[in-house]
C-alpha cells in the first residue's frame, strides 16, 4: 500500500544520503537519491544490507553500505596482536567509547563508587597459546539446545524464471564513480546493458550464461540463482563428477579489477580450506563471452540448499505482523558455529572480514559461511577491504580488519537476531541499546555481557580469538538453557577451579532451650535453680522463702498451673496454694508479679533483677511462655505487646489454653524482645520479624573458598607450582623461595598463602604484593581477581564488588565470578542482587553448593521460607553436602513459626526427610535434636488448636498419621520429646550437658501418677 501524500518520509539511513524513502508500492521503501531499501523496515524485518568496499579519501560506493576509510593507502590487515598494537584508543568515537556499558551491572551500578565515577575497571585477556581451535561439533546447538533443521530445497525450484537487477541496484562498477546507471528515464525503460553517462564505463546486468550452456566441458548451467556484490550466481550439474549440484559465481564486470581480484582471492585461498562449516570450493575456471570475446573466470562451490540468517529471522512474525526475533539458545547456538568456521579461517592466517545475517545458511543441521569473496590474509597490506555498515567494527576503515574485528561482526549479527535492532546501521552503528529497553538483555544480564565484550570500541578489550569467544558464548548458552529449561548444565571451567570448601552449610542458629514453647513445664529440681540461679534462688525456690511455689493446682480462673493475669494480693500462701501470681512474701507491694516470673517458673512471684533475663538476648527463656503484662493500675488487664522497633508485630495477642496450663503471647512475641534489627545495608544476619535467626556470612571466609585461577602452563613456575606437596600456608611460603624465577604464578600464589596465614601481617604482606602485581600487570585479570579477594578479606566490599564484576564482563560464560559478585551484594545489603547471582550460579552448575545455600540463607533473611526450603532440597543426593542441606531445610520449614499457622504439611515433610536422612546413615545425636525440634514445633501446633488439620482449625481429636513414631496428640508427643532428650543425654559429652538435658526431658515428659 503507497504512502499518503501528506504522510511523512523516512530519511535514508544510509550515512551521508540525505534522500528519503518512497514507497515504490507492496509496502516496499526505496531511498529516492541512493536508491537503497532500508535495512530494518517499519515491520521489523531485515533487509539485506550490500557488501561494500573501503575505500580511500573517505569516499563511500553508492549503492554500498560499508563505513569509509579515512585513510589514502590500503588498509592493513593484521593479527588481533598485530591490530592491537597500532590501533589507538582515541580514534574511537564518543558514542562508542561510552557505550561499552550503557547501564552498568545490576551490582556496580549501586555503588557509590561504581561505573561513572570513574572507578570502573575492565581487564584486557591474556591469550592463552596452549588453545587450539574448537573442534567441530557433529550436531548444531553443543548438545544443549535442539535447533530445528533447515531441509534442503530441490535445486530446480529455487532458479529465478526472469533473472533481472532492478533499477535500484544498478550502479556503475567502477569504484572511482558508482554513479547511478540503466534507470527509467521519463516513458523510456532503463537499459540492462549500456555506457555510464558520468566515465563512459560500459555495464551490463544481463545473464552472461544461459540455460544449457556448458562451462569447461564439465559444468551444464541450469539458471540464475541471485545476484550478488560480485555479479550473477549461477546453478549448475556437474557432469563431470555424479551429476552433483554445484554454483558458479562470476563477476559484474571483467572491467572491474578489484571486483576480478577478489574473485581471484577466492580462487587463491579457498580452494585449500576443508571445514565442515565452509562452503566448499571445487575449483576455479575460465569461460569465452560470446558478447565481449573475453575469457571470464568462475568459481565452482558447493550448491548449499537451505536458509540464511536473514530468511530465518524474518520468518517469525508476531500476531501483529512485526518480526519475532530469534530465541537467545538458538542464536547462540549459530553463533557457536560461525565461531568454529572463523577460527578454522584464523588458524591458516585468513580473515572473513564480511560476516552478517545473509552470509550464513543454515541446512538440515548444519549452519555454513557462504559468500567468501572478502577473505583476506591477514598480512595482505594491499586488496581493498570489503565489509557491511552495521556489522563492520568501526576501527577497520582506519587500521584494517583482524581477528578481534571478525568476532565483532559475529556479535552484531546476534545482536540483529535476538532483538528488533532499530538503528543499528546508524544511530547504533557501533553501540548498543540501553539494556532497559532490550527484553533479551533484562532477562538475560550474561548474554548482554557477551555482547559488550565482544563490541567494545576498543579491539584490545575483545574476546582474543574465536575459540576463547566461542567458549564463553557456550558458557552463556549453559545459562540460558538452565534458566529456560529448569535443569542445570554444568560444564568444567578452563580458566578457574572448583570451589575449595563449602563454609555456610550452618545457616540457622543453634537452637537453646526448649523446642517447644508452648509444652515446657516449670523445673522444680533444685540442680535446675542451682545452675540457672546459684544457691540463694535455689534455696528460694525449694523452700519458699522468697517466692511463692505455685504447686500446679488450680487457681482462682481453674488454671492448672496458675496465671499469670491474676490480681495482686491474691492468696498465695507460704506452700503456694492456689497462688497464682501474688507478691508473695519479700515481694515489692504493688509489683505485678507477672512481670518478674523466672524464667521456666510460670506462677512464681517476684525474683532479683539479675535473673530476669535468663536468654542469651534477653526476654524470656527459650520455652518459656511469654507473660502478658498488667496494665501501670495493676488491674489485670492486659497491655498490648509492641514488638521491638523495625520488626514486624506479634501475630496474635492473648492466651492459648493448652491442656496443661495457660500460655500468653505468641512465639513472635518469644523471639523477638530485646534484640535490635540489623542495620539498613549490613551482612545478613540475626533475625528479623520475616524469618528466623541466621548465621551471618563471613565474608574472609568465603573469600578463601571461591574458586582460584587456574595456572598458566606457559609461566615459568608452572611445573614447580604442580609439584608443591603442601597446602599449609606457612609450608607454602617457605616453599616458594625454592622457585626458579620470580614469575606471575609465583607471586600471585605467594599472595593467597599470606592470606590464608589469617594474621594481620599476612593481610597487610598481602595487600602490599597486589600494590606491585597492580603497578606491573594491571591488565591480568588474575590480578583483578585477587584484587576482589583482598577486598572481601580486608572489609572493601565495594573495591571487591567492582573487580569481580570487571570479571564478570570479561567471562560473562564462567560461574565463579557470579558466586563471587553474590557474596559482596550480601554483605552489601543488597539482597536482590545477591538472590539473583546465587540464583544464575545455583540453576546453571550445582557443583557450586555455596550458591544453594547463600540463595537460601538471601530467601529466609527476606521473609521468603519456602524458596528457601525449595533451594536447600534441590541440592543432589551426589553432594557431598547433600545432608547439611536437607538439615538446614528441615530447621528453614520450621524454626520460629507461630503454632497458629498451617504447620501440617511442613511437620510430616520435616519427619519425612529425617527418616530419610537416618536410612542413608544420619549420625544419631544430630538424628534426635531434628526429632526435638519437629515434635517441639507439632506440640505447638496442638496446643495452639491444630490449626488446619482436618475436620477444622480447632480440631480436639487424633488426626491421621504418625509423626515420627508419635501421634499428634499431646500425651504422644510429650512422650516422645521425652525419649529423644534422654537419648540426647546420653550422648551428651559433659556432665552439665547430660543434667540439662535430663531436666529438658522432665519439663516435656506427659504427667503420671509415678
Amino acid at each position: 500500500m503507497s504512502e499518503t501524500p501528506d504522510a511523512p518520509k523516512r530519511r535514508c539511513q544510509r550515512p551521508g544520503c540525505t534522500g528519503v524513502y518512497e514507497d515504490m508500492g507492496e509496502g516496499e521503501l526505496y531511498c529516492d537519491t541512493c536508491g537503497l531499501a532500508p535495512v530494518v523496515s517499519p515491520e521489523g524485518l531485515i533487509g539485506s544490507a550490500p557488501t561494500g568496499r573501503s575505500v580511500a579519501r573517505g569516499g563511500l560506493l553508492p549503492g554500498s553500505s560499508s563505513i569509509p576509510s579515512s585513510r589514502t593507502s590500503a588498509p592493513s590487515s593484521r593479527s588481533s596482536s598485530q591490530s592491537s598494537q597500532s590501533s589507538s584508543r582515541s580514534s574511537h568515537s564518543v558514542r562508542s567509547q561510552s557505550s561499552r556499558r550503557s547501564v552498568s551491572g545490576r551490582l556496580s551500578r549501586s555503588l557509590s563508587h561504581g561505573v561513572g565515577s570513574g572507578r570502573q575497571v575492565s581487564v584486557s585477556v591474556r591469550s592463552s597459546p596452549s588453545r587450539t581451535v574448537g573442534s567441530v561439533r557433529a550436531r548444531m546447538g553443543v548438545g544443549l539446545v535442539t535447533v530445528p533443521d533447515v531441509p534442503r530445497a530441490d535445486p530446480g525450484t529455487v532458479v529465478l524464471p526472469n533473472p533481472e537487477v532492478p533499477e535500484r541496484k544498478r550502479f556503475c562498477s567502477i569504484s572511482d564513480c558508482g554513479a547511478p546507471v540503466g534507470r527509467t528515464r521519463g516513458d523510456r525503460a532503463g537499459r540492462t546493458e549500456g555506457f555510464c553517462t558520468k566515465c563512459g564505463n560500459p555495464y551490463s546486468f544481463v545473464p552472461k550464461l544461459r540455460k544449457g550452456d556448458m562451462v569447461h566441458g564439465q559444468y551444464e548451467i541450469v539458471g540464475c540463482l541471485a545476484h550478488g556484490g560480485l555479479g550473477w550466481i549461477y546453478l549448475a550439474v556437474d557432469r563431470a563428477v555424479s551429476d552433483r549440484w554445484v554454483v558458479l559465481k562470476g563477476l559484474l564486470d571483467t572491467g572491474d579489477q578489484d571486483a576480478m581480484a577478489a574473485a581471484i582471492s577466492e580462487r587463491r585461498f579457498l580452494a585449500e580450506i576443508e571445514h565442515n562449516n565452509i562452503v566448499r570450493i571445487y575449483n576455479f575456471v575460465e569461460h569465452l563471452d560470446r558478447r565481449t570475446g573475453s575469457r571470464d573466470g568462475y568459481i565452482v562451490m558447493e550448491y548449499v540448499g537451505g536458509k540464511s540468517l536473514k530468511e530465518l529471522a524474518n520468518a517469525r512474525r508476531t500476531s501483529e505482523g512485526r518480526r519475532d526475533p530469534l530465541p537467545v539458545e538458538q542464536a547462540c547456538a549459530y553463533g557457536i558455529e560461525a565461531l568454529e568456521a572463523l577460527g578454522h579461517l584464523h588458524s591458516r592466517n585468513l580473515l572473513y572480514c564480511d560476516f552478517k545475517v545473509d552470509n550464513a545458511i543454515q541446512q538440515d543441521n548444519q549452519l555454513k559461511l557462504i559468500d567468501l569473496g572478502a577473505v583476506r590474509r591477514m598480512d595482505d597490506d594491499d586488496s581493498p577491504i570489503y565489509g557491511t555498515v552495521g556489522y563492520q567494527a568501526p576501527e577497520v576503515a582506519e587500521h584494517g580488519p583482524s581477528v578481534a574485528s571478525d568476532l565483532y561482526s559475529v556479535a552484531r549479527t546476534l545482536a540483529v537476531l535476538t532483538f528488533d535492532f532499530q538503528g543499528y546501521t546508524n544511530v547504533f552503528v557501533d553501540s548498543l541499546p540501553e539494556p532497559s529497553n532490550v527484553e533479551a538483555f533484562q532477562r538475560f544480564e550474561s548474554f548482554y555481557r557477551f555482547l559488550v565484550r565482544a563490541t567494545d570500541p576498543d579491539p584490545h578489550r575483545r574476546f582474543a580469538s574465536a575459540a576463547e569467544m566461542s567458549e564463553q558464548l557456550t558458557g552463556v548458552l549453559r545459562e540460558v538453557v538452565a534458566l529456560q529449561t529448569g535443569r542445570p548444565r554444568p560444564s568444567v571451567s578452563t580458566l578457574l577451579g572448583p570451589e575449595l570448601r563449602v563454609v555456610d552449610t550452618e545457616l540457622l542458629a543453634a537452637t537453646r532451650g526448649d523446642t517447644s514453647t508452648l509444652g515446657g513445664r516449670k523445673a522444680s529440681s533444685p540442680l535446675y535453680w542451682l545452675r540457672r540461679g546459684g544457691r540463694a534462688w535455689a534455696s528460694a525456690v525449694v523452700n519458699g522463702t522468697t517466692v511463692g511455689e505455685g504447686d500446679g493446682t488450680k487457681g482462682q480462673d481453674g488454671a492448672e498451673s496458675g496465671d499469670a493475669t491474676a490480681e495482686p494480693g491474691a492468696a498465695n500462701g507460704a506452700n503456694g496454694a492456689n497462688g497464682s501470681g501474688g507478691t508473695g512474701r519479700g515481694a515489692t507491694p504493688g509489683t505485678p508479679a507477672a512481670s518478674a516470673v523466672p524464667p521456666g517458673a510460670a506462677g512464681q512471684g517476684a525474683v532479683p533483677a539479675a535473673f530476669a533475663g535468663a536468654h542469651p538476648d534477653g526476654g524470656p527463656a527459650p520455652g518459656t511462655p511469654a507473660p502478658t503484662p498488667l496494665s501501670p493500675q495493676g488491674a489485670g488487664t492486659p497491655v498490648p505487646l509492641a514488638a521491638p522497633e523495625g520488626l514486624g508485630a506479634p501475630s496474635q495477642q492473648g492466651r492459648v489454653a493448652g491442656r496443661h496450663g495457660a500460655y500468653v503471647g505468641t512465639p513472635a512475641h518469644v523471639r523477638l524482645p530485646g534484640r535490635p534489627p540489623p542495620p539498613p545495608g549490613g551482612p545478613v544476619g540475626g533475625h528479623g520479624s520475616t524469618g528466623p535467626r541466621l548465621v551471618p556470612l563471613e565474608a574472609s571466609t568465603a573469600a578463601l573458598s571461591l574458586p582460584v585461577p587456574r595456572v598458566d602452563t606457559s609461566d615459568p613456575n608452572a611445573g614447580f607450582l604442580a609439584g608443591m606437596m603442601t597446602s599449609a600456608p606457612a609450608e607454602v611460603l617457605a616453599a616458594l623461595r625454592d622457585a626458579p624465577v620470580q614469575s606471575v604464578e609465583r607471586r600471585l600464589r605467594e599472595l593467597r598463602a599470606r592470606l590464608e596465614l589469617a594474621t594481620q601481617e599476612g593481610r597487610r604482606a598481602a595487600e602490599r604484593a597486589l600494590v606491585d602485581l597492580e603497578a606491573e600487570h594491571s591488565d591480568d585479570w588474575r590480578v583483578v581477581w585477587y584484587r576482589g579477594v583482598v577486598g572481601l578479606v580486608s572489609g572493601d566490599w565495594e573495591s571487591a564488588a567492582v573487580a569481580f564484576d570487571a570479571i564478570y564482563d570479561a567471562f560473562p560464560g564462567e560461574p565463579a565470578p557470579k558466586l563471587a559478585l553474590a557474596i559482596c551484594a550480601e554483605v552489601l545489603g543488597q539482597l536482590d542482587n545477591a538472590a539473583e547471582y546465587y540464583r544464575l550460579v545455583w540453576s546453571t552448575d550445582p557443583s557450586y553448593v555455596s550458591a544453594a545455600f547463600g540463595l537460601a540463607r538471601v530467601r529466609l533473611s527476606v521473609g521468603q521460607r519456602q524458596g528457601a526450603v525449595q533451594t536447600l532440597e534441590s541440592v543432589p543426593e551426589a553432594s557431598i553436602h547433600f545432608t547439611a542441606a536437607r538439615v538446614a531445610a528441615i530447621r528453614a520449614r520450621l524454626r520460629e513459626r507461630s503454632p497458629e499457622e498451617h504447620l501440617l504439611v511442613d511437620l510430616h515433610a520435616s519427619a519425612l526427610q529425617i527418616v530419610r536422612l537416618r536410612d542413608i546413615g544420619l549420625d544419631e545425636r544430630r538424628g534426635e535434636e531434628l526429632t526435638t525440634e519437629v515434635l517441639g514445633r507439632a506440640l505447638d501446633w496442638v496446643l495452639a488448636g491444630r490449626n488446619g488439620a482436618p475436620g477444622g482449625p480447632h480440631r480436639q481429636g487424633p488426626t491421621s498419621g504418625l509423626l515420627l513414631g508419635c501421634r499428634l496428640e499431646e500425651e504422644a508427643l510429650r512422650a516422645g520429646l521425652e525419649r529423644s532428650y534422654r537419648k540426647l543425654a546420653r550422648l551428651a559429652l559433659t556432665g552439665a550437658e547430660r543434667i540439662e538435658l535430663v531436666e529438658q526431658a522432665n519439663r516435656f515428659r506427659p504427667r503420671t501418677w509415678v
